[in-house]
Parts: structure tokens; C-alpha cells; sequence
């Protein structure tokens, strides 16, 4: 089906758009004292790219989706971005089209602040912006099953550092829980919200359940990122019969007694869950409903479903 894809492509990328040029990669550098490196007050995105090897061509997907969240998390870290979302989008087609990949890929997004000062603070006088792309294939694994744990590092709550925004020093967090997750022998890591009552989300993932025959997930105040690819499950879900998607909140147990779960996020993708905590998910394979989302996600991402064609930009 899906095959993995080596995601230590030495070759790529070449350049990187950087103090308002596309450039070189290996001349895109910033300062040791740079404020953004010292305290972490930079926002980011992820978004993908998939190469369609029947129309041989690459299409960006929601890419202007990504920008906005982009820009939504820049207002709340006070980070201007000088550049609008249509000339991102249009530098970001610049720097695939000279990189010429035939692979999947990945476009990542950085605004920061600039400045060479000691002291962490927002709202700094020197901000730019970065953007490179690499090869990338799964992040997970999305044909097996994955081994999962509930870490015992909660998720940041919105009145610390928002979830909601996607902030380089926040990552921290996921650090830990992914880490703590892969010692202990497992896959990925499921955390809860700071007051340890619900579920919130992966380490840097969505989450969903399904259970009789109903697709569940966390609401977006239970501490999660408004995921882009968790609006494209949702929407998907709802045109396809006999799929019924709530949002609320879930508690740990139910996922012990879950039908199907699985991560959904550009870099998850739709990524299935086997166990939690030891303790299989049903009979611990590939559910269907999670195959039906899975496999309409790949042909949507891919520009092979003209209702969602205007998410993806041709390359």
C-alpha cells in the first residue's frame, strides 16, 4: 500500500527562502544570540506536499489553510509576519518547483523573533521569517497498528503556553512525552489535558476514537491544536454514510474500551492505534472505519477527489 519513504534524503533541500530571498540552504544561518534560539518565541507550520506519480506532479496541500493558522499563532506570540498568505504560498511554489521533488515532502514555515538581546520578551523589534522544504515520508507507521502509552507528562494548558498555537518553545513538551514514550518501548504517546481529566491529544498529533460506530474527538478546549488535518477528517467523515462524528470530551478509560483509535496530523497523517497501555484496541488490527478515512485521505491529499480539489495546489 503506503511505503515508506527514506526521510534522510542528503541531496535535499537546496534552498531555503531566508531574510527575504531564496537562497542557498547552506548560507541560511542566524546568529548563536538570536532571541528565537535562546527562548524559544518563534511560531512554525508544517504542511505537506504529495507527489502524484499518475499526473507526475506535486500538489501542496491547504496550503493557505497553514498559512493562516500561521499567522494566527504569530498575533498570539506578537510576531508580524511582513509577508501576506498569498505571497507565502507563492514563494513556497517558487522553492518546490527549484527543489524538483518526485517524492513526498515537507514545507516548513518560520517566523521569529530576530533580535540579538538577552531577555526573553515578545513583541521584539527585529522578527523575520524562513522557509525550507524536505523529503518526507511517515512519521508513523500507517499500515501497522501502533504501540501507544498515556505519558505522564500532561499537555501545557492554554493559559501557560496555548496548544492552540504552534510555538517553537512548546515543543518542549512533546519532546518529553515522545521521548519517555520511545524508552519505554512504545510508538507515540497519548497525553492528557494540565488537570489530568480528559484526553487531549498526541505528542504532537490529534486524536480520535471510534466506538459504536461513532467518531469521537477532543473539543478544541481540551488543550489540543486546531488540527488542519483533523477539519480535513472531520469533513471527510461527514460525506461518507453511516460515520456520525461528535466532538467532547474523552476520558482515559474509554480509550481501553474504544472500537478504533488513531492519530491524524500532517506529519501523522492517518496513523492507527493498536494499543494503549498495553491493552489492545478491539482485536489490536486496522479498524474499518479508520481504514475508510485513511484511504479517502490519500486520495484527497493527492488531488484524486474533485469535491476537495481546491485544497491542493498544483506544483
Amino acid at each position: 500500500m503506503w511505503k515508506r519513504i527514506n526521510m534522510e534524503n542528503q541531496e535535499h533541500p537546496k534552498y531555503a527562502f531566508f531574510q527575504g530571498n531564496i537562497i542557498p540552504i547552506s548560507e541560511a544561518k542566524v546568529d548563536i544570540r538570536t532571541s528565537a534560539l535562546q527562548y524559544g518565541i518563534a511560531v512554525f507550520e508544517g504542511i505537506r506536499c504529495y507527489w502524484n506519480s499518475q499526473e507526475n506532479t506535486n500538489y501542496i496541500f491547504r496550503m493557505a489553510d497553514h498559512y493562516e493558522r500561521l499567522f494566527n499563532s504569530a498575533r498570539i506570540m506578537m510576531i508580524n509576519i511582513k509577508y501576506s498568505i498569498e505571497k507565502l504560498c507563492e514563494i513556497t511554489v517558487e522553492l518546490l518547483r527549484k527543489e524538483g521533488y518526485r517524492e513526498d515532502s515537507y514545507i516548513r514555515p518560520f517566523a521569529y523573533n530576530s533580535g540579538l538581546k538577552i531577555g526573553p520578551k515578545l513583541g521584539d523589534a527585529n522578527q523575520d521569517l524562513f522557509i525550507y522544504t524536505i523529503p518526507l515520508g511517515e512519521y508513523l507507521d500507517i499500515n501497522k497498528p501502533n504501540k501507544v502509552c498515556v505519558s505522564s507528562w500532561t499537555r501545557l494548558p492554554d493559559n501557560c503556553i496555548p496548544p492552540r498555537a504552534k510555538i517553537s518553545g512548546s515543543y518542549v513538551n512533546s519532546a518529553m512525552q515522545k521521548t519517555e514514550a520511545l524508552l519505554n518501548g512504545y510508538d507515540e504517546a497519548i497525553v492528557l489535558t494540565s488537570n489530568g481529566q480528559h484526553i487531549s491529544e498526541g505528542s504532537a498529533m490529534n486524536i480520535f476514537m471510534v466506538k459504536n460506530g461513532t467518531l469521537i474527538t477532543p473539543p478544541v478546549t481540551d488543550d489540543i491544536l486546531e488540527g488542519i488535518t483533523r477539519d480535513t477528517v472531520i469533513r471527510i467523515a461527514e460525506d461518507i454514510p453511516g460515520i456520525k462524528v461528535i466532538e467532547r470530551s474523552i476520558d482515559r478509560s474509554e480509550l481501553y474500551t474504544a472500537d478504533e483509535l488513531f492519530f491524524c496530523g500532517t506529519g501523522a497523517q492517518v496513523s492507527p492505534i493498536g494499543s494503549v497501555d498495553n491493552r489492545p484496541v478491539k482485536d489490536g488490527k486496522l479498524g474499518t472505519v479508520t481504514k475508510k478515512l485513511q484511504d479517502q485521505y490519500f486520495m484527497v491529499v493527492k488531488n484524486q477527489v474533485k469535491k476537495y480539489g481546491k485544497w491542493c495546489t498544483k506544483v
